[in-house]
């Protein structure tokens, strides 16, 4: 499955005992179904387990509708749907809505309680939802047909200081959130724990491998820069050696040209270890820049004639 319908899943696993709360989620189902008029609700999905949910919320708010299945050739579709006069005159009932004009927006009365919100949010994203694996992006969306309901659904989010944001898509309405933590939070507050500690979990990697991998090129860099010194001190040394200068150097300059030469591929540190003679570091490097200098000086006299 997709990390959306992970989301999905996950939320519709969750237990919804407060009546107002019950009714909060059957409402933000039917709000954000395919259809949702006075003949009823229709609601489609690849998601089996969320037609089921939705089904059973509408069935513990005593509104019963049925469950079909279709195979296609996308895959399994499954619909839920109420359209027996009786349950839809119920269902128009407790959602408030005038059976000659069903509302296009979202009542607030509905939303009775801090849970309710987030009982109707949960809802409608497993009805019109969906995420983007979070290895690649965040982003997530809720999409609706119906622009008074996806204007209403970006003032809910705000008001519970998610920072949602508004588009339309190919005539489609899209509320979305793309700040990470915000989309973690949202996640934990529809009921999706599991779906936002991964969330973290992917950042928590994510955050080590940049890391690694600035270590690995500061590493690298540093190889290099090892490297090019070492490769400029011995062919100061060579053409010390080649204009017949080496000798007349003073006994430690010799020394650490010969420390060189003989392991051209240390670093400072282990060059400074092979010593017969206690060195520092930094007096060795010191020995190799002045050998570097004095092959400097000797070309230049040599160009200049």
């Amino acid at each position: 499955m997709s990390f959306a319908q992970d989301v999905k899943t996950e939320i519709t696993q969750k237990k919804i005992s407060r009546p107002c709360c019950l009714l909060a989620a059957s409402y933000g189902a039917a709000c954000f179904s395919r259809y949702f008029d006075s003949r009823g609700v229709v609601f489609q999905t690849e998601l089996g387990t969320a037609a089921h949910y939705v089904k059973r919320v509408f069935h513990l708010c005593g509104i019963e509708g049925n469950v079909t299945s279709k195979q296609r050739p996308s895959g399994m579709v499954y619909e839920f749907k109420v359209d027996d006069p009786e349950q839809v005159q119920l269902m128009l009932e407790k959602f408030h809505c005038d059976p000659e004009q069903v509302s296009l927006r979202i009542d607030p009365t509905l939303l009775r309680c801090p849970q309710c919100s987030a009982a109707f949010l949960a809802a409608a994203f497993v009805c019109c939802g969906t995420m983007t694996d979070p290895r690649k992006e965040y982003n997530l969306e809720f999409l609706s047909s119906r622009h008074n309901l996806a204007r209403d659904l970006e003032g809910i989010l705000a008001e519970h200081e998610f920072r949602p944001h508004r588009t339309l898509r190919k005539g489609v309405n899209v509320v979305y959130i793309k700040a990470s933590e915000q989309i973690e939070e949202l996640l934990a507050y529809m009921g999706a724990g599991n779906a936002a500690m991964e969330i973290m979990n992917h950042k928590v990697i994510k955050e080590l491998r940049n890391k690694t991998n600035r270590l690995t090129n500061c590493e690298t860099a540093n190889m290099d820069k090892t490297a090019t010194a070492n490769v400029q001190v011995t062919r100061a040394i060579e053409y010390l050696k080649q204009k017949h200068m080496f000798d007349g150097l003073s006994q430690p300059l010799r020394e650490a040209a010969e420390l060189r030469l003989a392991w051209p591929d240390l670093s400072l540190s282990q060059l400074a270890e092979k010593s017969p003679q206690p060195i520092s570091k930094s007096g060795l490097s010191h020995r190799l820049k002045k050998l570097e200098r004095l092959a400097s000086e000797l070309q230049q006299r040599r160009t200049n004639g």
